[in-house]
């Protein structure tokens, strides 16, 4: 397959501790990229970082993405690198569980869910956009959503709301930096045999769940081989050796 990725490009993975972002931090890394990942618990990011050094130069930044200082600290270490190509917002919280039905859905957990699922990704594409623009090739910004966006599920209407909204910013987004080096991927990684999902769905059987590193394998496809300003893929659909 072509991609764009080259030694020395720099990527931003958020909630890169763990899960999905942690593989996807390793793949990255694994092609030459300077990676900069963050997470909330400073054990576990700790932790991720001795596993991902080993593949590459990775920089760890512990803190919250709903955090202005946070968000602007992943950008600093981004333009200390002089350029940044790739942004993936990957954090995201299901803001209480078990998943609340919507009459039991409280303001301050869709707040919450607001916060970290929607405005802190706003608030990080704002700042990484100028220096996106002045890439000499593509740049991607990569927001992780859901299929909870565009489906029913009782107890997922918080979640799937956050979701569903960060789509269509992805939407306008695009729209608006269409003559820019700039493109936008919105990914639905589909299950997961991750911590988020054992919280959202403790009785799932993990060995029907797909593996983060194979999710993480296919985005990377997807992100190299991207033919307009705007894409959705969902990654449960690809096939991937």
């Amino acid at each position: 397959m072509t991609t764009w990725y080259e030694a020395g490009h720099v990527a931003i993975v958020t909630g890169g501790s763990r899960g999905l972002g942690k593989e996807l931090a390793r793949a990255l890394l694994a092609h030459g990229l300077r990676v900069i990942v963050d997470g909330r618990d400073v054990r576990t990011l700790e932790a991720a970082r001795g596993e991902l050094e080993r593949y590459g130069q990775v920089v760890t930044i512990a803190g919250d993405v709903t955090d202005k200082h946070h968000a602007h600290a992943l950008i600093a270490a981004a333009r200390d690198f002089g350029r940044l190509d790739l942004l993936i917002n990957n954090a995201s919280t299901l803001g209480a569980v078990p998943l609340p039905r919507i009459e039991q859905l409280s303001k301050e957990t869709f707040e919450k869910l607001f916060d970290v699922n929607v405005f802190a990704p706003i608030h990080l594409m704002q700042h990484a956009l100028p220096l996106m623009v002045r890439t000499s090739g593509p740049a991607t910004i990569v927001n992780v959503s859901s299929d909870a966006a565009a489906n029913a599920y009782p107890g997922w209407g918080g979640y799937g709301a956050t979701k569903a909204a960060l789509e269509y910013v992805s939407r306008v987004l695009a729209a608006e930096v269409h003559d820019s080096p700039v493109r936008v991927l919105v990914v639905d990684p589909g299950e997961m045999d991750t911590q988020m999902h054992k919280d959202a769905l403790p009785d799932a059987d993990p060995s029907e769940l797909r593996a983060p590193a194979a999710s993480a394998r296919a985005l990377l496809h997807a992100i190299a081989t991207m033919k307009q300003p705007f894409e959705r893929v969902a990654l449960a659909e690809m096939a991937l050796a």
